[in-house]
C-alpha cells in the first residue's frame, strides 16, 4: 500500500493511492471518534482469555420462558418480515402498561410510543431529529460514549456537567449557570452509567423547574431503570411541567439479559414521538421483529422477576466492591446500574487507559478506563470502570486474579 497518497482520518493512506480528492473520508463532524473502547477492550479479552468485565453484556441468558416466547414467534412466522415502522400494536401496549403499572404514567400507544433499535438508536433518532447545528446539549460528565457521537452527528455542542468522587452527584448551580440562550436540550442518565449515581427526587424537581423556567427539552435515558439499589428510580417525565418536554428512552437489553435483541423504546408526547420517528425511518426503519413479541411479554412478567433480578445484581454489586476493596482499589460503591467505578491511584496508578491495557496480560481481567468518558480525560484520569453483571463464580475468580496482580 502506497504511502504517498492521501491519508484518511484514521492515519492509513486512501486505498486509490493519490487519485483520490484530498478531502478527509471520514465527515468532520465524526472528527475524534474512533473505535469505541468496548469494542477495544473486548477484543482484548477475546485475544487473551480474560474475564470481560469490560463491556456490560451478562454472561448468562435472561428468562427462559421469554427466550421461548421469541422462538415461538419466529415459528410462528411473527415478525420474520418487516414490523409496522413504529413497532408491533403488542409491544407499544406492553410498554404503556408497564409505565402506568411501575410509574403510574399514561400514554396513547399509537402516537407517544416508538420501538427502536435498543436505546442507542433510541438516542441518536433523537439527537438527529430535535438539535440543529450549533443548539447546546448539556450532560452529565463522564457519559456513555454513544452521547458525544449522536450529538457531533446532530451538529451540536457538548456541554458537560461533570459529576465528582465519591458521590458524582450534579452541582445544581452549575447546571443553572451551564444553560445559556443556545441551549435546547439535557440529555440526562439516571441510574448514571458509569458512577451508578441515581438521581433523587429533590435533584429532578430542581432540574425539571429549571427546564421549564428555560424552555428545555430533557432526553432521559432509563435503560437501567430497574436495576436501583438505593434510593428510587423516578422518570424526570412524570414531574410538573415535563410531560410535553420530556423524550423517556429505555429498552430489554439491560432489564432482561438479552442484549443482543436490540429492542429499545420511547415514550413521550406525540408531537415528540412523530419527530424521532421521522429520523428514525430513515435509519433502521424497523428491526427486531420477532423479538419484539418476546419482549412485549417480558414486560408483562410478575413483580417477582423484578425484585428478583435487582436483588441478584445487589449480592453480585456487593461480591465485586469488596474483591475490588480487598485488592487495594478505591470502591464507590453504586447506588444502581451493574457497574463499579473505582480509583488506582491508591494501586500507585495514574493512568487508566494504560492500565486497563494491560490489565489483560497482568492478571487475565478486562476492565474500561472511565477517562474515555470525559471530555477532560484528567478529569477521570485514574478511574477504572468494572462490570459485575456475570456469574458470582466469575466475579469471585475476577477478584481473585486482581488481587494478585
Amino acid at each position: 500500500m502506497s504511502q504517498d497518497g492521501p491519508q484518511r482520518r484514521d492515519g492509513y493512506p486512501s486505498e486509490n493511492g493519490g487519485d483520490m480528492n484530498t478531502r478527509p473520508l471520514l465527515n468532520r463532524r465524526l472528527d475524534g471518534l474512533g473505535t469505541t473502547i468496548f469494542a477495544e477492550m473486548s477484543a482484548l479479552a477475546l485475544a487473551t482469555g480474560a474475564i470481560n468485565l469490560g463491556q456490560g453484556f451478562p454472561d448468562t441468558d435472561g428468562p427462559e420462558e421469554i427466550r421461548e416466547a421469541a422462538v415461538r414467534a419466529l415459528r410462528d412466522g411473527k415478525g420474520n418480515q418487516y414490523p409496522p415502522g413504529p413497532g408491533i400494536p403488542e409491544l407499544r401496549t406492553a410498554v404503556t402498561e408497564h409505565q402506568q403499572r411501575f410509574y403510574g404514567l399514561a400514554f396513547d400507544p399509537d402516537t407517544e410510543v416508538l420501538v427502536t433499535a435498543g436505546a442507542t438508536e433510541a438516542i441518536a433518532a433523537t439527537m438527529l431529529s430535535l438539535l440543529e447545528p450549533g443548539d447546546e446539549v448539556i450532560a452529565f460528565e463522564p457519559y456513555y460514549d454513544s452521547y458525544a457521537a449522536c450529538i457531533q452527528m446532530a451538529g451540536a455542542k457538548r456541554v458537560p456537567l461533570t459529576l465528582h468522587a465519591p458521590a458524582f452527584r450534579p452541582d445544581l448551580d452549575a447546571l443553572r449557570d451551564a444553560v445559556t440562550d443556545r441551549t435546547r436540550l439535557l440529555l440526562l442518565n439516571s441510574p448514571h452509567n458509569p458512577t451508578g449515581m441515581v438521581l433523587t427526587r429533590e435533584e429532578l424537581m430542581a432540574i425539571a423547574e429549571l427546564a421549564v423556567e428555560r424552555d428545555l427539552i430533557v432526553v432521559t435515558d432509563e435503560v437501567y431503570e430497574h436495576l436501583v439499589f438505593e434510593g428510587e428510580h423516578i422518570p424526570l417525565i412524570s414531574l410538573p411541567g415535563m410531560r410535553d418536554r420530556t423524550v423517556s428512552i429505555s429498552s430489554a437489553g439491560k432489564t432482561f439479559s438479552f442484549t443482543g435483541w436490540k429492542v429499545g423504546w420511547v415514550t413521550a408526547s406525540a408531537p415528540l414521538v412523530a419527530a424521532i420517528r421521522t429520523t428514525k425511518q430513515f435509519l433502521t426503519y424497523v428491526s427486531s421483529g420477532p423479538f419484539q413479541y418476546a419482549v412485549a411479554e417480558a414486560l408483562r412478567l410478575p413483580d417477582e422477576y423484578f425484585n428478583g433480578f435487582r436483588e441478584d445484581l445487589r449480592a453480585k454489586r456487593d461480591i465485586l466492591a469488596d474483591g475490588l476493596t480487598e485488592a487495594g482499589f478505591e470502591v464507590f460503591r453504586p447506588q444502581g446500574t451493574y457497574f463499579i467505578t473505582t480509583d488506582i491511584a491508591p494501586l500507585g496508578e495514574k493512568d487508566a487507559l494504560a492500565f486497563c491495557r494491560s490489565l489483560p496480560q497482568r492478571c487475565g481481567v478486562v476492565a474500561v478506563p472511565n477517562s474515555v468518558f470525559y471530555d477532560d480525560p484528567e478529569a477521570g484520569r485514574s478511574q477504572v470502570r468494572f462490570a459485575f453483571c456475570k456469574r458470582k463464580s466469575v466475579l469471585r475468580e475476577a477478584a481473585s486474579r486482581l488481587r494478585q496482580r
